[in-house]
């Protein structure tokens, strides 16, 4: 599935897997850190629309309104996930339709290295499901909470005919 995006980009998501929305913060160019993450989630059995770095909140709320996702991964190496991301979450949860839809944030969030709990916790209570700091959690936890997300959905059936 292909998605032109209003500012140009196109995002793409192949295969009739769930589709999980990968994006960098708007103030982060790093790119490393998304192809990692893509290539782990879609090991998780989800297909993968990656946005890139640098995405503008408005563009990744038109985004997750195009893709309906089954789930949202912000990710920062910069050190300013956690002032981007308390305000993208605000944005991502005004919209209809990513109400109940599970959004993390992880990476590098501060740029005095790992986030205190009072951090940890303000960010949850603006709207993330859950944060992956670069220390404590990290990776780990990150792979446990996107395979819960992935047994915790419903298998979608296919019209089948049923015989006469």
């Amino acid at each position: 599935m292909e998605t032109q995006l209003r500012d140009g980009r196109t995002a793409v998501a192949a295969g009739r897997a769930p589709v999980v929305l990968l994006s960098g913060v708007a103030s982060d160019s790093h790119t490393w850190n998304l192809v990692y993450l893509q290539l782990l989630i879609e090991e998780l059995g989800y297909d993968v629309v990656n946005l890139g770095p640098c995405v503008p909140d408005e563009v990744l709320v038109e985004a997750c309104r195009v893709q309906d996702p089954a789930m949202v991964v912000i990710s920062s190496v910069n050190g300013h996930g956690y002032q981007d991301g308390l305000r993208v979450v605000g944005k991502l949860r005004a919209c209809e339709r990513l109400v109940a839809t599970p959004v993390v944030i992880g990476g590098k969030l501060g740029v005095s290295g790992e986030q205190s709990a009072r951090n940890v916790e303000r960010l949850v209570a603006a709207g993330f499901d859950a944060v992956f700091d670069d220390g404590g959690n990290g990776i780990a936890g990150f792979r446990d909470f996107v395979a819960s997300v992935r047994a915790a959905r419903r298998p979608m059936v296919e019209n089948v005919e049923t015989p006469a």
